[in-house]
């Protein structure tokens, strides 16, 4: 019986009636396989039955046929070895015969001929009385040769382009496609500069109007512009209702120099508005316009009114779609888009914006037009292409001949290193930085932990430190190791009133920077101006400098107040602190095996050094408002929590500020191990937070768990007397600091005290209800977007 598909369909039948019928399952599966086996053996036999005919078949037509006296010795065969006295019969010794075989069989398959079960039957049968063994042998012969000749190019001797002749093959070279690089529509984040000169510019200010209020605003805007004596050319008032073809002023430009300023209401019917961004968008999206059309101008400025008491899901929403598409299509926002309500204070507040308008327009330092947080986090974290090393003596670096060196020279790699990551450096070796959190608050997404924990407004925060070198190299450390480091100081000296204008004068710079970055909130922008904080801390270790109680002072006549961080390695220092706002010491592990694995101190008693300050802060600078400050990191400081009560025990802190470590990648070049695997995830953190506090209460110490910010992993632990009447009081009375400062008597923390708001509690996250969360990845982010879709439609 022929094993086919019809034999398979019917075992594969019988298999299934069989088990319908009740039979065992692995009886119907032996009845398969084993058919399956015997269809497979069947089929080889007929493979090699096959074989065996095509040889046979092959066989008869070489001795039917002349053999044609080709061998491998050239033309009429003089070279061969046949004829050099050494004739053998059936040919040459080096066995020409049956290269001349594979030339054959390989001409057949290149020219696709396929020998058929038909021409095998008309072929003679003399010789199929051949045995068995002898077409093996053949068979075998052919399935031995080296197929590298078989698939060379064979050359026939009728010249090289004759009729026999093979077509020559032309191989093409595989090429390595480069993946297109993708094309944003906009640009992640830049510096840009004007070509010209902002109070070189003709300004020009649009409005639209449908009951007046735009245009009276407008005319604001234009008084104020009109008193700038710098503007070289008058402004000159639009109204957009009024222009013929919008194309004339938003694809074309009317002259080299043209900076625009929009007042834009917004309208919950239809007006000339929605003719106008219809028109942008199109411009957007019409492939025969320049991409970018409003890139040939200076720049713009938008200011949005409208009505935020009875529309406040629709405030000046039509003004932020026009920065929308007018920043799409290349436009350089010069300033943040200003929000004013009509019903409240609404002249007063058109003036302050018009009035920081023509301040801004007076500077024409770089802006950061487009603000995209990952990529500024990567470009900071961007490690510099030469090796970094620990500068035990960076005055090494300086190729001045003083004895005295500085500690971070403008020629040297420090220098660069640091100001590659975002530092202004001010004098010789102090630094301030604006922080991401600084640069989310004035965009209204949130702010740092320390607003939550303790009433510390972000956008009006300044990092800074007096000293860049630190006597630690701790391994969450951000800067691996791009500081110097030092046991004490022996460089150069600034004065602490140059450090603090000059550091002011780079942190403003930073922030006017931040004026182009879409979504920052004017009424911030403006604030940020006014420093009210100054966390001192940033990296490397500030008490280090020896005038840091001068700075503070200063800091305090400014109405700033101090935020100071230190190490825990300098007990002289730490005991000759004055007052501050708020004194932090970072205790980053319990036992003196962990620390010395986590910080990496320079002192040999480091130990030592630690106990001894935290007895300072339990004598000498008991009047201070004071924080244990612990950075967890996973596989290093996070065991012995029993340890870390003993600690507490000693310094008895207001606080503890428990955080876990923030990942800004590793450097093997600088000892630094730490993985992802090493940052503790939130709840890991609020574990050992509830852990730490229990056995905290179990030594009867008083402390509680307070406050937190979930999305920095940083939850609060405070002491008992700052719970007043049930109610946490965390947060500082600022302005209650300044007049107990200013009467010069002895205060203490419990008398600048403030209530912590309910949503900074334990266990409601933290975030500030004024901010708008920004999910960036994950299921969060794809909720916020469906979301915001739904409310665009609603708008639409």
């Amino acid at each position: 019986m022929a094993l086919n598909w019809l034999t398979a369909c019917g075992t594969l039948f019988c298999a299934g009636l069989y088990l319908w019928l009740g039979g065992r399952k692995s009886v119907a599966m032996a009845i398969v396989v084993f058919y399956g086996a015997v269809h497979l053996d069947s089929k080889i036999e007929r493979v090699k039955s096959t074989a065996d005919k095509f040889i046979e078949n092959e066989s008869s037509i070489d001795e039917e046929k002349p053999k044609k006296k080709k061998c491998c010795g050239g033309k009429g065969g003089s070279g061969c070895c046949s004829s050099k006295g050494n004739k053998k019969k059936g040919g040459c010794s080096c066995g020409h015969s049956k290269n001349a075989d594979i030339e054959d069989i390989a001409d057949s398959l290149e020219s696709g001929l396929v020998v058929s079960t038909s021409q095998e039957k008309d072929t003679s049968s003399g010789e199929k009385s051949t045995s068995r063994e002898t077409n093996a042998e053949k068979r075998d012969n052919i399935i031995a040769v080296d197929f590298t000749q078989a698939f060379k190019r064979l050359s026939k001797k009728k010249g090289k382009n004759g009729k026999d002749a093979r077509p020559r093959k032309h191989i093409t070279k595989a090429s390595v496609l480069k993946k297109p690089k993708e094309e944003d529509d906009l640009v992640k984040s830049a510096m840009t500069v004007s070509n010209e000169s902002l109070l070189s510019s003709q300004v020009y200010v649009f409005y639209s109007s449908l009951q007046g209020g735009a245009e009276r605003s407008a005319r604001k805007v234009l008084e104020t512009l009109s008193r700038l004596i710098e503007l070289k050319a008058p402004p000159i008032l639009l109204n957009m209702d009024d222009i013929t073809d919008i194309d004339d002023y938003f694809v074309s430009v009317p002259c080299e120099n043209a900076l625009y300023i929009l007042v834009v209401p917004s309208y919950d019917t239809d007006c000339p508005l929605d003719y106008f961004l219809q028109t942008l968008e199109e411009n957007f999206n019409d492939f025969r316009i320049d991409k970018f059309p409003l890139r040939k101008l200076v720049g713009y400025g938008i200011l949005g009114i409208g009505d935020s008491e009875t529309w406040p899901e629709k405030f000046c929403y039509q003004a932020k779609k026009v920065d929308h598409w007018i920043a799409r299509l290349g436009g350089r926002r010069i300033f943040p888009v200003g929000e004013v309500c009509m019903k409240t204070e609404a002249e007063s507040k058109v003036q302050e914006w018009a009035d920081l308008l023509c301040e801004t327009i007076k500077d024409d330092t770089p802006i950061l037009y487009e603000y995209d947080e990952e990529v500024t986090s990567s470009n900071e974290d961007d490690r510099p292409e030469e090796d970094m090393i620990d500068l035990e003596d960076i005055g090494n670096s300086d190729i001045s001949g003083n004895d005295t060196k500085q500690m971070v020279a403008k020629n040297s790699p420090t220098y660069k290193k640091l100001t590659k990551q975002g530092y202004t450096i001010v004098g010789s070796h102090s630094g301030v930085k604006i922080c991401r959190w600084t640069k989310s608050d004035l965009r209204g997404t949130g702010s740092c932990y320390k607003h939550s924990l303790f009433n510390i407004v972000s956008s009006r925060c300044m990092e800074l430190t007096p000293s860049l070198a630190c006597s630690s190299k701790c391994v969450f450390c951000w800067r691996h190791g791009t500081n110097p480091v030092s046991k004490n100081w022996r460089w150069e000296l600034d004065e602490p009133d140059y450090i603090l204008e000059n550091a002011l004068q780079g942190h403003y710079s930073k922030i006017k920077q931040m004026r182009g970055v879409p979504g920052v909130v004017m009424e911030r922008f403006a604030k940020a101006f006014k420093v009210r904080h100054c966390a001192l801390s940033l990296v490397g270790e500030p008490i280090m400098y020896p005038y840091i109680t001068k700075f503070i002072e200063l800091l305090h006549e400014k109405q700033i107040s101090s935020f100071l961080v230190c190490n825990a390695q300098h007990p002289d220092a730490l005991a000759s602190i004055g007052k501050v706002t708020q004194l932090y010491v970072s205790i980053d592990a319990p036992t003196k095996t962990e620390l010395k694995k986590v910080d990496r101190p320079l002192f040999k008693d480091f130990w030592e050094r630690m106990l001894q300050c935290l007895d300072i802060l339990n004598s000498e600078q008991s009047h201070q408002r004071t924080v244990f400050r612990l950075t967890l990191v996973k596989g290093f400081n996070m065991a012995d929590v029993s340890a870390y009560a003993d600690l507490v025990q000693r310094g008895l802190p207001s606080f503890i500020e428990v955080k876990g470590a923030t990942f800004s990648g590793s450097s093997d070049g600088n000892g630094n191990p730490l993985t992802m695997q090493n940052i503790p995830f939130y709840e890991e953190c609020t574990k050992f937070v509830k852990e730490f506090a229990a056995e905290l209460q179990r030594r009867g110490l008083g402390y509680g768990i307070a406050a937190e910010h979930a999305h920095s992993n940083c939850i609060l632990i405070a002491s008992t007397e700052f719970k007043i009447n049930g109610e946490w009081h965390t947060h500082i009375d600022f302005d209650k600091f300044f007049e107990l400062l200013a009467s010069g008597k002895q205060f203490y923390p419990m008398d600048y005290v403030a209530k912590t708001p309910e949503w900074a509690l334990f266990g409601n996250g933290g975030f500030a209800p004024g901010d708008t969360r920004v999910y960036r990845k994950g299921k969060k982010k794809r909720m916020m977007q469906s979301s915001e879709k739904e409310s665009n439609e609603t708008q639409a």
